[in-house]
């Protein structure tokens, strides 16, 4: 059985979960206090020396972390990842647009706005991430006006990594309104066999 070790109001360790429940695999999940200092131990550090969350571990002791290397871990052999190059490489574009241009801005504004008191200095970052991340979901945005999903012809591991900050975009301020498009593909992803709601 797989062991994730993750914090459940993330959106980077949501997206294991989901594909797990989606994939109806058993697994045990060990909830992680990031804020209290549990990824800086050295008994965290034997599993990923990264000091971040998630990390799925094996039944034989081996390690991988990475939200997104995870996703591809666990979906290959299945519809959620083609099996057509094509397809795997514009999933994979995806994730990393996911990693690169849409978590740094939406799920650090969630952060800020969900977790730092008022009168913390980083509230000051929130502008500027609103307006990054409100750019992100434009490209999303034309995307989706002309394609159903990001992982190719069907729903996958591209989706996962991109709904799991999307949905609770509005945390951080980013409201989803001006995004029908978008809006309509949430609906999407929440309709599929197995979907399982952000226990946050």
């Amino acid at each position: 059985m797989y062991t994730v070790h993750g914090m459940r109001a993330s959106g980077n360790c949501y997206k294991v979960q989901l594909l797990l429940d989606q994939l109806g695999i058993d697994y045990r999940w060990v909830e992680t206090d990031v804020a209290g200092g549990q990824t800086r131990t050295p008994a965290f550090a034997a599993l990923n020396a990264n000091g971040k969350v998630p990390v799925l571990q094996l039944d034989d002791g081996r390690c991988l972390a990475e939200s997104n290397a995870i996703l591809c871990y666990l979906a290959e052999g299945t519809p959620y990842l083609s099996a057509d190059r094509w397809q795997r490489a514009g999933a994979l574009q995806w994730m990393f647009f996911e990693q690169y241009s849409h978590e740094p801005a939406i799920a650090v504004a969630r952060f800020i706005a969900r977790w730092l008191p008022l009168d913390h200095p980083r509230h000051a970052d929130l502008p500027a991430l609103r307006e990054r991340g409100h750019a992100a979901l434009r490209v999303m945005e034309r995307h989706l006006s002309e394609h159903a999903w990001f992982s190719g012809v069907s729903y996958g591991v591209a989706d996962i990594a991109l709904f799991a900050y999307t949905h609770c975009a509005p945390d951080g301020g980013i409201e989803l309104d001006a995004y029908a498009q978008l809006r309509a593909w949430l609906d999407r992803v929440r309709a599929q066999p197995g979907f399982t709601a952000m226990q946050a």
